[in-house]
């Protein structure tokens, strides 16, 4: 089984998990109901008053 030959340091170890974080998912702004939701879902008062 491989092991390191030596322990990774601090800054190596937070260097690579540097790219590794949260985004925040885009949002627009709805026209008709005025209320902001994400790109390419639904929002709530679209579901509601969506005809049968």
């Amino acid at each position: 089984m491989a092991v390191p030959a030596r322990k990774t340091s601090k800054s190596k170890k937070n260097k690579r998990r540097g790219n590794k974080k949260l985004t925040v998912p885009p949002f627009s702004l709805n026209t008709s109901t005025g209320e902001y939701h994400r790109s390419h879902h639904y929002s709530l008062e679209e579901i509601k008053n969506r005809k049968k």
